[in-house]
């Protein structure tokens, strides 16, 4: 069994996903302990104990520990990555509405099931536009077509909007496994020109004015900054209030997402003013990875068949953490040249490269 510090470096929730992860994927039970000691709660939250039970699911793990505040957790796979349908929601965890993240469910389980044998349908439930997480518009538009560069072929369909704290969200996701073939490398060391900036400002259960408020203010700002924009204001579904953007910037070799959710007291202009200012940051860096995205990017790299190499914006905490955690499962080996901000990831398992992934190891270990 491979035992994994929870505390090491960010002690954060991505140690606990990533584990999971490559757990499905290689078969190697783990055993996490000091879950999340870097946070104010430590231990399983509700949503990363939704995301430990939706991985032990999808390959029949035998699990213990799995409960809201553990910080010690076995995860058992006892067979392959099984394609199929899965719902999996917050909700059920609790036996009450919450606005767990969704995306980190989602981001969990994405990469086992890309890689299993057969397609998946999941349906997730939960928050799709909560702080401290990837809004669901932001997987939809910059993380799902940069892996699509990789191989990965998913999709998601938002059905309705979940919000902090009452979430009820849903999302629809479904992917085209790859019957363990790996995935391809990725190379994005420039970004090439800047195609388009497009955005989303959207509202439930709140006046139309509000997104329309919010749509203007970005594409003014933008505009200001020579860079043209169309965000469309949108009311959509969901159960309670709520309000948030999200931009994108398309470049000819990347993408980034940059979004702000709203809040009581928060007016709509300054809720565009933060996801802009962020925009506008990246633009004038010049880098063609940002900040979350260069995180996200490792443990896809790590499951390529060839090396990957990515310049980011920023080496963060996050990144390191998330390194050191692939490295744990002898899958890859990740450099990091802070100075020149770049990333290279090097796949070492040689049974990644013949298309063996579910059985790197014995499901009986």
């Amino acid at each position: 069994m491979l035992h994994i510090d929870g505390s090491h470096g960010e002690g954060g929730g991505q140690i606990l996903r990533t584990s999971l992860s490559l757990a499905a994927i290689t078969g190697q039970p783990i055993r996490l302990e000091r879950i999340r000691a870097g946070r104010e709660n430590p231990g399983l939250s509700i949503q990363h104990l939704t995301a430990v039970r939706a991985a032990a699911s999808i390959c029949q793990a035998q699990l213990k520990g799995d409960a809201v505040r553990s910080t010690t957790l076995e995860f058992i796979p006892r067979c392959p990555v099984q394609a199929g349908h899965y719902t999996f929601d917050v909700a059920q965890t609790t036996g009450a509405g919450s606005a767990g993240a969704i995306t980190l469910i989602l981001q969990t389980i994405l990469l086992p099931l890309a890689l299993a044998t057969g397609d998946s349908v999941v349906t997730l439930k939960g928050g799709t536009h909560v702080p401290w997480s990837p809004p669901i518009t932001y997987i939809e538009q910059v993380y799902l077509p940069i892996l699509n560069q990789m191989g990965v072929q998913a999709e998601v369909q938002l059905h309705a909007w979940g919000w902090y704290p009452q979430g009820n969200g849903e999302v629809e996701l479904r992917i085209i496994g790859r019957n363990a073939s790996p995935l391809q490398g990725i190379q994005l060391l420039e970004r090439g020109e800047l195609q388009q900036v497009r955005g989303l400002a959207v509202v439930t259960q709140l006046p139309s004015h509000i997104p329309q408020r919010m749509a203007s203010r970005a594409e003014n700002l933008l505009r200001e900054a020579q860079l043209k924009a169309h965000v469309q204001p949108l009311r959509g579904r969901g159960i309670a209030p709520g309000a948030g953007i999200v931009l994108t910037a398309e470049y000819e070799h990347s993408r980034a997402g940059f979004g702000a959710v709203g809040k009581l007291g928060v007016p709509a202009e300054r809720v565009a003013e933060m996801a802009t200012e962020e925009l506008l940051e990246f633009h004038a860096n010049g880098a063609p990875v940002e900040l979350h995205l260069a995180d996200q990017l490792l443990l896809p790299a790590a499951l390529a068949s060839e090396s990957s190499q990515y310049r980011a914006t920023e080496i963060s905490l996050h990144l390191t953490t998330n390194a050191w955690v692939i490295e744990q499962f002898d899958l890859a080996k990740v450099g990091i040249d802070e100075d020149a901000q770049l990333v290279t990831v090097t796949p070492t398992n040689s049974a990644l490269l013949d298309g063996s992934v579910p059985s790197l190891k014995a499901t009986s270990e």
